[in-house]
Parts: structure tokens; C-alpha cells; sequence
């Protein structure tokens, strides 16, 4: 009895994770949906433990605003990550012609081994199609580069997107900030397009949203 018991709590805990659990995968077997690039906002990365001691970003000097944090290829609900190829190596002039939008050479590494590995791309096609789709975002001019600390809502930093990006709605954007709800740092603005780089809806993945009141930009040094 005892051993029917345990199988039976198997299977229900076996069930419940499966509906819970995001679908992560590691094969190429299944077709991604959609696309989500995210762009980070460096002076937030660099004020971190993490940002203070990566020199290539940011030392004094390198004025990065909005980088490319990463190209991921995305389900409806949950994402495809570290998909089995024969190129892992990511090669130093394909590095080089990168770190001007991505500036980390452990970044452009990590990224095409998690997401660029399940776009279903060569490695030269993949990089160049981060910078075809951050090349179609424009950056308002109040984000280039501040020179003081920005205060604004979410609200007001997808506007500003929206009123200077035809096309962009907000249903084509989620504002990352991490868990506060009163005053956060901006961490990532993601946008999302289509396998042909058209700007679509963005799926479930990206409803989880900033909610904080107040939206603090640091400025570029």
C-alpha cells in the first residue's frame, strides 16, 4: 500500500511541475516563435558589484547608455536555451565587430551559447541579425546619453519609445526593473519581432513587467 502511495505522489508531483515549470529546452527539435531583443541600460550594469569590476564596460570613458543584452529566441510561453551545435567557439574578429553595441566579450560568448545556439542560425547570421534589429530601434534623444539622473515612470520611457519608433506599440514592449514598487533602477527594455525582424506582440514571457512608481535612470559618465 505504502508503495502505491509513493508512486501515486510521483505522478501528481510530476504533473503539477510540469504546468508550473517554463518550457526550457536544449534540442533544436522544436521551431521558437518569436524573437525578444533586450537592451540593457549600462550605467544601471556598471553601478552593480558586478558592472564596477568589468573594465571593458565600464571604465571610465566608455559612455554606453542602451547595449544589446541579448538576441533570445522565444516561445509563447517559456524559451529554448543552451541548444546542441558544432560552433561554440566564438571567434575574435566576430567578437571585435560586436563589442561596439554588445561591449563584453563574456557577454557575446554567453549569449550566442544560450539563445543565438536555438535561432537556428549560423553564428555570422545570428550576430548579424542583433545588429540589423537594434539598428531599427531609435533611441530618443533625452536616452543617448544624460548626464544626470533620470527620473520618469515606465509609462513615459515606452511612450517615448513609441512616439519615436512608427510601428512600435506598447503590446511590443516590456520595461524590466526588477521587484520594487516604489523607486527601481532601469535594468532592460525588451522588444519583440518576429522571425522575419518584424515588431510583433510580445508573448507571456514578457508580461512580467516593471510596477515601480518611479523609474530611475543613472546617467552616462
Amino acid at each position: 500500500m505504502a508503495s502505491v502511495f509513493f508512486r501515486f505522489c510521483v505522478v501528481v508531483l510530476f504533473v503539477s511541475g510540469w504546468a508550473v515549470a517554463p518550457a526550457l529546452s536544449r534540442s533544436n527539435d522544436r521551431i521558437f516563435d518569436y524573437f525578444t531583443l533586450s537592451l540593457s541600460w549600462s550605467p544601471t550594469y556598471c553601478s552593480s558589484k558586478s558592472g564596477r569590476k568589468d573594465r571593458n564596460q565600464c571604465q571610465s570613458g566608455r559612455r554606453y547608455a542602451f547595449v544589446v543584452h541579448g538576441l533570445w529566441p522565444q516561445y509563447e510561453n517559456g524559451w529554448p536555451q543552451y541548444c546542441k551545435t558544432n560552433h561554440y567557439w566564438v571567434g575574435r574578429g566576430q567578437i571585435k565587430r560586436m563589442l561596439d553595441i554588445m561591449p563584453s566579450k563574456r557577454l557575446i560568448i554567453h549569449e550566442w551559447k544560450k539563445h543565438g545556439t536555438c535561432s537556428r542560425l549560423g553564428q555570422k547570421e545570428y550576430f548579424k541579425l542583433v545588429r540589423t534589429l537594434y539598428k531599427k530601434i531609435l533611441t530618443p534623444a533625452r536616452y543617448i546619453a544624460p548626464s544626470r539622473p533620470l527620473l520618469i515612470t515606465p509609462e513615459t520611457l515606452i511612450s517615448d519609445f513609441i512616439k519615436t519608433n512608427k510601428g512600435l506599440k506598447a503590446s511590443m514592449l516590456s520595461v524590466q526593473c526588477g521587484n520594487s514598487r516604489n523607486r527601481a533602477r532601469l535594468s532592460e527594455l525588451r522588444i519583440c519581432f518576429s522571425k522575419k525582424g518584424q515588431l510583433i506582440d510580445c508573448g507571456a514571457n514578457e508580461r512580467r513587467k516593471c510596477r515601480a512608481k518611479t523609474l530611475v535612470l543613472p546617467p552616462v559618465r
